[in-house]
């Protein structure tokens, strides 16, 4: 079986625990829904907020979420001047079957601009 890397980016509305956790849980939910991930089939979940972000870890949520046996891990987003502030970035790595231009990705609230050329509200490819 092949692995595929899914990515997904999103925005909090403000540097809180609670931002932090719903933006993530609607991020991980849309991925969970777009390409229908089971916490079996996760090999690992990484996480990088920008350095703004400090207030709760995004993985902490997708603990409370179920994915307890996926290995994740956070870590900080570089700090390129003129970057989106408040991101949330994931990139999974899922067992499947699936080609990766099948792989469906979700970039949510103002970090669709970050992809636009993936980012439509079926998560297909324009």
């Amino acid at each position: 079986m092949a692995i595929r890397g899914v990515r997904g980016a999103t925005v909090a509305a403000a540097n809180t625990p609670e931002a932090i956790r719903d933006a993530t849980r609607e991020l991980l939910g849309r991925l969970i829904e777009l390409n229908d991930l089971q916490p079996d089939d996760v090999a690992s979940i990484f996480f990088t907020c920008t350095g703004d972000l400090t207030a709760e870890y995004p993985a902490l949520t997708a603990r409370h979420m179920g994915w307890v046996e996926t290995p994740l891990i956070c870590g900080q987003e570089m700090a390129v001047p003129g970057s989106m502030p408040l991101c949330i970035r994931v990139l999974l790595h899922w067992n499947t079957e699936l080609p990766q231009r099948d792989v469906r990705h979700a970039y949510l609230r103002a970090a669709v601009a970050l992809r636009p050329d993936i980012t439509t509200p079926d998560g297909r490819r324009p």
